[in-house]
């Protein structure tokens, strides 16, 4: 029998009728769907000290032993994030608070004797208080609520409908999330599943709303100290993403979509009918910033379409005990990258130049590493759970980012589309197929051979050389045959570039110039330098990052350079030979002699 730990001082807050209202920001009431034998309550007396309180209420369950678990991770983020670390008190009772048997048999698992009752409440503590888009954070000012690290489910239960109900400050008077209000019920939620329930996170508080609408549709953009900068800009950029998008697939799948702001950061995580973004509007006065942080809302967003719905069959139902592999992230991340600039160079954001610009930057950041040599995309899709968010040295040195060079086969698959069907057909026929197919007539996620299947019967050929070699080898791509096929040009020579390479990656840590990274082959691995070396000085001079890349900008290829650096606590000289620093730059142009279908095909292709 488990045994029960309080928190000290800490006051079991109950829902109280006298509770002010919160105003809730979705502007429709689901009335329809049965809200089910399963529902959670969570408290959130005291936000100060970061404990969300959680009941979770079970019908209809007797003569069993249950097994209550929460979710080791959260899908759409490749990492087992062990949520219940944070868990405390755990407690069973039956519908009349007398206490049940129970006993933890693992990490995420709570096993409660309930042969003699038909109701089982269990409850207990969530510590919340990371500043991530996939764990919950509760301060004095908001709570994020992150459903995967608060909400158990019963083991063979997690298709029932489930209900949510909020109890908060009453200054906090507004709660946001993608969830359907049940009607007649205040602050209270409802899901069909628990795998919609895990995909729909809650922001409660005081945030700004920016309302908007396409197709008749509600949208919001939420969060609280948002910042200065142009809402009504910033609103119209929004409304012509979504109708970009809306437009591309014919219709928007939901019927309320919120957009969450949880404050500075750099995170960003797609659900079902809402994303989850850090977010700063101090950032948008300047211009550059201002693109980034759209492009960055517009993969998320995109992400409604390819992975919420057009997905591996691998990518729900999900396994939330353990890992869920699949070899296709090169699709569901890198197709989003591929379309999260297309749905904005469509809908006028972008120019075409801009454009060109944005994919040229892509290309020549996993072309110019060293990962793109040792692993196929294929590889690095299947090996995101081993370590993907927070690299070593290994992996950033051997892998190949599954985002870009997806982004650069979803490339080269439009382009070989347009040319074999005479641009007739593209890319987005098979996102248009595979959504009408396998999400609303199949209802399920595709296999890499039905996606392939689908790709060459739109194409009207085989598809060998992208599936074959590009997907499963490190082989080198031919850009220039397949941007040809569009009328333009593409540099893919090497071509020296100013100054010299050493062949390392630096970062400054209070005030000591650590090697983060040495690149296979390079001036510094030949030399014998090492990651966590502590460089001190160059050719005699003390040193930081600043100074380290001045010398490389001012030296010659051959020039010896001889640093002073300490490993292991024992201070050592190595002198390294400067190399020639080499690039690929991608720079795409248009061909001056482009036939007439290499002509139609750059002009559909960049909806000039």
């Amino acid at each position: 029998m488990g045994t029960m730990t309080s928190l000290p001082n800490l006051k079991r807050p109950q829902l109280i009728a006298s509770l002010a209202a919160l105003l809730i920001s979705a502007p429709f009431a689901f009335a329809g769907l049965s809200v089910g034998t399963m529902a959670f309550t969570v408290s959130i007396e005291r936000p100060s000290t970061h404990y969300v309180h959680v009941e979770f209420r079970c019908d209809s369950v007797a003569g069993e032993i249950l097994e209550f678990k929460l979710p080791a991770w959260t899908p759409g983020y490749y990492m087992i994030t062990d949520y219940a670390k944070n868990v405390l008190g755990f407690r069973a009772t039956d519908g009349a608070g007398r206490p049940l048997d129970w006993k933890k048999t693992s990490k995420n698992t709570w096993k409660v004797h309930a042969e003699a009752t038909n109701t089982v409440v269990v409850s207990y503590d969530v510590y919340a208080f990371a500043r991530s888009v996939v764990e919950s954070s509760v301060d004095d000012g908001q709570a994020f609520l992150s459903p995967a690290s608060l909400f158990m489910y019963v083991s063979g239960r997690i298709g029932r409908p489930v209900t949510v109900t909020l109890a908060a400050p009453p200054e906090w008077q507004r709660v946001s999330t993608g969830l359907a209000p049940v009607e007649g019920r205040p602050r209270t939620f409802v899901a069909p599943d628990f795998d919609v329930l895990y995909d729909s996170p809650i922001l409660v508080g005081n945030q700004e709303v920016l309302p908007f609408e396409v197709r008749g549709i509600p949208h919001e953009f939420v969060g609280r100290d948002l910042g200065s900068f142009d809402r009504p800009r910033f609103v119209a950029d929004l409304k012509a993403m979504v109708e970009s998008a809306a437009t591309l697939f014919g219709e928007l799948p939901y019927k309320h979509y919120v957009f969450l702001a949880i404050g500075p950061g750099g995170g960003g995580l797609e659900h079902l009918d809402s994303q989850v973004i850090t977010f700063s509007g101090d950032r948008l006065s300047d211009p550059a910033e201002y693109k980034k942080v759209m492009s960055f809302i517009s993969h998320e967003y995109f992400h409604q379409f390819n992975v919420k719905r057009i997905r591996p069959v691998a990518l729900g139902p999900f396994d939330y005990d353990r890992e869920n592999y699949t070899d296709m992230l090169w699709v569901s991340e890198g197709f989003t990258v591929y379309y999260e600039d297309r749905i904005l160079l469509r809908s006028g954001f972008y120019s075409t130049e801009e454009y060109l610009e944005r994919l040229r930057g892509v290309l020549s950041r996993f072309e110019n590493d060293t990962g793109h040599r040792y692993t196929s995309v294929a590889e690095s899709s299947f090996n995101v759970w081993s370590g993907y968010f927070g690299q070593n040295e290994h992996q950033m040195n051997t892998g190949v980012s599954f985002y870009d060079k997806g982004c650069a086969l979803a490339v080269l698959l439009d382009l070989a589309i347009r040319q074999g069907t005479k641009n007739e057909k593209s890319l987005d026929d098979v996102m248009r197929t595979l959504y009408r197919t396998f999400y609303k007539e199949k209802k399920r996620g595709f296999t890499d051979a039905e996606f392939r299947e689908v790709c060459e019967r739109i194409a009207g050929a085989p598809l060998r050389e992208i599936f074959d070699v590009y997907v499963k080898t490190s082989s080198d791509i031919d850009y220039p045959r397949y941007f040809a096929w569009a009328g333009l040009d593409i540099d893919v020579q090497p071509r020296e570039q100013p100054g010299t390479a050493l062949g390392t990656v630096t970062e400054e840590r209070d005030h000591v110039l650590v090697v983060t990274r040495v690149e296979p082959d390079s001036p510094a691995s030949r030399a014998g330098l090492s990651k966590d070396d502590e460089i001190l000085a160059l050719d005699g001079a003390r040193t930081d990052g600043r100074k380290l890349a001045n010398l490389l900008k001012a030296s010659k290829p051959g020039e010896t350079v001889r640093i002073l650096l300490t490993r292991r606590d024992r201070i050592r000289e190595i002198d390294v030979v400067l190399g020639t620093r080499r690039e690929r730059t991608f720079r795409i142009t248009p061909m001056k002699n482009a036939n007439p279908l290499q002509a139609a095909i750059r002009k559909d292709w960049l909806s000039e």
